[in-house]
């Protein structure tokens, strides 16, 4: 279920170990797992690129503290966030994308 209270619990606590987010197993719960997709797809080009989240705000235009939450499973990022996330980075990073999506339209 999306939205409501659907979105109430946080990806990670949806793990069956949420300590070891992103990598943590998510047994029954698929948008969950698309949000830990999405956080391991910018954790490792956060890594490969040496960015801070400052850096990554200022090139995306989304909120450090924002960005930090949907690192951390905290948040269920929006498509609007997703969607600067990727034109900022110039990367895909929803499941199976292989770059921004605007850029497609």
């Amino acid at each position: 279920m999306t939205g409501g209270r659907g979105r109430s619990v946080a990806p990670r606590e949806l793990a069956a170990d949420p300590e070891n987010w992103p990598d943590a197993v998510i047994p029954d719960h698929p948008q969950a797992r698309v949000v830990q997709a999405i956080a391991r797809a910018l954790a490792r080009h956060v890594d490969q690129e040496g960015l801070g989240l400052r850096r990554v705000a200022a090139l995306s235009g989304v909120n450090r503290q924002a960005i930090a939450n949907l690192l951390a499973g905290d948040s269920w990022p929006d498509v609007a966030t997703l969607s600067r996330l990727e034109d900022g980075l110039g990367i895909g990073l929803y499941p199976g994308s292989s770059g921004p999506g605007s850029r497609h339209c």
